[in-house]
């Protein structure tokens, strides 16, 4: 990319092609922010996933970076000054990473001027990040014998320290690594295998599943204890979404689901830590939420979705609904074509957002002063526009839906308003579900309703790992590693991401 602190070319042939190349780049940064925006507001059927549009920012990124690096080769000048101001901005390099120091030395250390010897007298240290690729290696456990010269049958030995898998050859922190790449990282069994093989490490698919299955089967008690500890909250969020499940006798998948019920108080300055536990379910009826739920007194922040209606009805609780969902339906209208009502509502929306984002962070009662003050003149002017403008237009239509929409769940839409706890919509879970959906387009569909369990089991610990700032991969290495050596059940309180204490980091001199 040219820079425009550059005297122009006169050569006209050059000059145009710079220009259709900055149109060209000016068009795909364009496409980028639509596709953003689209995904910040479009329906989910349509929006790109994050990771899609980052590509495409980095794809742009290189293209400039190729940019600089034909600039610093025609002028070298520029390339100094470059290097100068990114050695600046860079910051330091962690003080715990090991150091492996390179020294750049002279041949001659005699004065080229008058040949005596030269002495130090300072020296340029520059630091750089290197890797080395993740690499196996062999763990040997010796057990020495003991016996008595006097005594021939005594023979003492230390018991072997007990393993996840007895009689395997992965220690724990293996098979900590191959769930992390699996749930957190997306990559399935069979091609975790071929990456192992190219190390001269042969471990078939069916292998890693035994150790998958045996961790989740061990993982299991803190999974159930995460959920309790959850629905002792008086508020969560609460979302579903699809999790395909092969169905042998039929020869085809099936559609299960994972309910995703998650607790961030955050956004207020709540304590509680946050967390989010995923139950797979067979299918989508309302009673699965109503088993999962049972005995939660308090608030549910969820989609539109009917089967938490029910749940409201018979259990001591009550719902908020999510504006997010309430915008997609009008911000779809608004990008058809001209649709001066959906754009309106729409606009009258961004205002409650634009209140959000000045309150977001403060304490409860902080935020529900201010949404008494500022947010609910506008909820309680936009019920009666709507009403009127619903009155107006054809009752088939897809604004008289969107409408309905909002009208029909008004109550729990205006529940953020009395309760500063309370957010405006769902996308606290929303954006807990879609580390799931990625695991699904890669993974396809899980063998059986017992792996779609066993998804939700790992999912939901490295998931609210992510969520406390813990490295999923030390935490499932660690917990694993205590439970196999005996870690007491009355204790596993002890054991919950939230709980996790690293080992402190040792810098290197």
């Amino acid at each position: 990319m040219s820079n425009p602190a550059d005297p122009l070319n006169n050569d006209p042939i050059a000059l145009q092609a710079m220009l259709a190349a900055e149109r060209a780049e000016n068009e795909r940064l364009r496409q980028i922010i639509k596709e953003l925006q689209r995904h910040r507001f479009g329906r989910r059927a349509e929006s790109l996933p994050v990771e899609q549009l980052l590509l495409g920012l980095e794809e742009a990124e290189q293209v400039e970076a190729e940019g600089f690096a034909a600039d610093d080769t025609a002028d070298p000048a520029k390339g100094g000054a470059r290097a100068r101001t990114r050695r600046a901005n860079r910051g330091s390099l962690p003080a715990h990473l090991p150091r492996v120091e390179q020294v750049v030395d002279i041949d001659d250390k005699s004065c080229p001027c008058c040949k005596g010897m030269l002495h130090v007298m300072g020296e340029d240290v520059a630091e750089r990040l290197d890797i080395v690729p993740a690499q196996f290696r062999v763990i040997v456990t010796r057990r020495p014998k003991y016996a008595c010269r006097s005594c021939e049958e005594v023979v003492v030995q230390a018991p072997a320290p007990s393993r996840l898998v007895e009689g395997g050859i992965p220690t724990e922190a293996t098979v900590a690594h191959v769930l992390v790449s699996k749930y957190a990282d997306h990559l399935p069994l069979y091609r975790q295998s071929q990456i192992y093989a190219r190390q001269g490490v042969n471990l078939d698919r069916s292998t890693l599943a035994d150790w998958v299955g045996k961790a989740a089967f061990l993982l299991r008690p803190i999974h159930e204890r995460l959920f309790e500890r959850l629905k002792a909250s008086d508020k969560l969020f609460a979302d579903e979404t699809t999790a395909p499940v092969l169905d042998p006798g039929r020869g085809r998948t099936k559609t299960g689901q994972l309910f995703a019920y998650a607790r961030d108080d955050r956004p207020w300055g709540g304590i509680d830590p946050p967390g989010v536990a995923y139950l797979y379910a067979p299918n989508r009826k309302a009673e699965q939420p109503l088993r999962h739920l049972q005995g939660f007194v308090g608030i549910l922040q969820v989609d539109g979705y009917a089967g938490y209606k029910a749940l409201a009805e018979r259990n001591a609780m009550s719902l908020a609904f999510c504006w997010s969902h309430v915008r997609r339906r009008f911000y779809e209208l608004a990008q058809s074509g001209p649709a001066p009502i959906a754009t309106e509502a729409l606009q009258r929306i961004a205002e409650l957002y634009k209140i959000e984002n000045e309150i977001r962070g403060r304490p409860a009662e902080e935020r529900r002063a201010a949404r008494q003050e500022t947010s609910r003149p506008i909820i309680d002017a936009l019920e009666p526009w709507l009403r009127g403008k619903l009155a107006l237009v054809s009752q088939k239509s897809k604004l008289a839906e969107a409408i309905r929409y909002a009208l029909s769940r008004w109550a729990g839409l205006g529940r953020f308003l009395d309760d500063g706890r309370v957010e405006i919509d769902s996308n606290i879970v929303e954006r807990s579900i879609r580390p799931i959906a990625l695991n699904r387009k890669n993974a396809l569909f899980a063998g059986s309703d017992g792996g779609g369990e066993h998804w939700a089991t790992i999912a939901s610990l490295i998931e609210t790992c992510k969520l406390n700032g813990v490295d999923p991969y030390a935490y499932l290495a660690n917990v694993i590693t205590r439970i196999v050596a005996g870690h007491p059940q009355n204790q596993i309180d002890d054991l919950l991401p939230w709980a996790y204490v690293p080992a402190p980091l040792k810098a290197v001199a």
